[in-house]
């Protein structure tokens, strides 16, 4: 049975602190807080009456909080990005501390809304990992992907439906970030199809029906709601011409195969695809929680031998097959970047069922055992 164990997102604020914690709609921002900070009051500005409310008079909160002392808590905070302003003066002017949540930052960014000027810390919270839960089966995870209400759902295509169609198209299209929803439904599509793959929006343009500049448009927009991120690439090589066009990712492989209307199996091709993508997401996930300034990038040569992530200045390299059986011509890259100068741990990760060691140091984990070692701390240095 599916269930959630834990979270492993932990966020103390000291006194005297305020921050954002951002994160995609319905990854457990408002469950984290009304468990781990019940005490705290709570603006929910999806609420309509306390949207209304605040939106009409936003000096309420000035007149309603100023004699409070200790943490307030607004949920959704983009909504009305003018309560920023109460927010800045009450950090300065009182005893107020606040946890400011939101699913999206490009309204307040492209509004040129307060924020904060440093006052506050930021933080983001990412879909389930494997530690988290109970119940993991990789190719059912493939389909329900790690939302929570869609992890635990015994339905989980219908709630990403409800997804997809409620807020992925018509959220984003309440908050005038588009205004062709046919167009950006295409989009959402196709980006889903080239995942994983390198960014190309020209391609992308073509498939989708609209010009490459709206294509650029679209995928900020993913990266401003939380929805989708780019990885760069390894540029430093010596020795090598690299490729230096980035990747796209969705944030989460679930809605990935919805869009895309796969459901992947293993031994397939999009099998290997999506899990090369929920790997990443732990590393993002772990990117997140232990060590938000670890770089994540990839490389490729211009002879198309590729490395799928590399952790750091090479302190953590990361292959990803999603095979049961791994060959010595699938670390045929790993060999290239070798020669490129020195790695500190290389790991290959797999659906094989037994660890083992490979000539040049080359660690062969099952996939289990990798997020694992990664989430104990065993893979990185602190």
């Amino acid at each position: 049975m599916r269930k959630i164990i834990r979270r492993l997102f932990e966020f103390n604020l000291p006194r005297g602190k305020s921050a954002f914690l951002w994160g995609p709609r319905k990854g457990g921002k408002t469950y984290w807080i009304r468990h781990h900070l019940p005490k705290a009051p709570l603006l929910d500005l999806l609420q309509t009456d306390t949207f209304a409310e605040y939106a009409s008079r936003p000096s309420l909160l000035r007149e309603r909080h100023i004699k409070h002392q200790g943490l307030l808590v607004i949920d959704e905070i983009q909504k009305i990005p003018a309560l920023l302003d109460e927010v800045h003066w009450l950090i300065e002017n009182s005893g107020v501390d606040f946890l400011l949540t939101g699913s999206s930052a490009r309204k307040l960014r492209r509004g040129h809304a307060n924020l904060l000027g440093g006052r506050a810390w930021t933080r983001q919270m990412r879909p389930l990992s494997y530690c988290e839960v109970e119940g993991f089966d990789l190719e059912e995870v493939m389909i329900s992907g790690l939302l929570p209400p869609h992890y635990l759902s015994a339905n989980p295509l219908e709630e990403l439906r409800a997804y997809i169609n409620d807020y992925l198209k018509e959220e984003i299209a309440s908050e005038a970030l588009v205004k062709n929803i046919p167009s950006f439904s295409e989009f959402l599509r196709v980006a889903a199809l080239t995942t994983s793959e390198l960014l190309n929006y020209a391609n992308v343009a073509r498939e989708a029906g609209v010009a490459s500049k709206v294509v650029r448009n679209y995928f900020d927009i993913l990266e401003d709601t939380y929805l989708g991120f780019r990885v760069p690439p390894w540029k430093k090589s010596k020795n090598r011409r690299l490729i230096e066009t980035e990747k796209f990712y969705l944030f989460d492989v679930g809605v990935a195969n919805y869009l895309a209307r796969r459901q992947p199996k293993i031994g397939t091709y999009e099998f290997g695809k999506s899990f090369e993508h929920y790997i990443l997401m732990e590393l993002k996930a772990y990117q997140a929680y232990k060590k938000p300034d670890l770089e994540i990038t990839f490389w490729r040569t211009s002879t198309n031998l590729e490395v799928d992530f590399i952790l750091g200045d090479k302190e953590l390299v990361v292959e990803v097959k999603g095979s049961a059986r791994v060959h010595e011509t699938d670390i045929k890259a790993l060999h290239a970047l070798k020669e490129d100068g020195p790695l500190k741990k290389v790991v290959v990760v797999c659906l094989e069922k037994i660890p083992r060691t490979l000539e040049g140091d080359i660690d062969v984990l099952p996939w289990t055992r990798f997020v694992e070692e990664l989430w104990a701390g065993n893979l990185l240095s602190s």
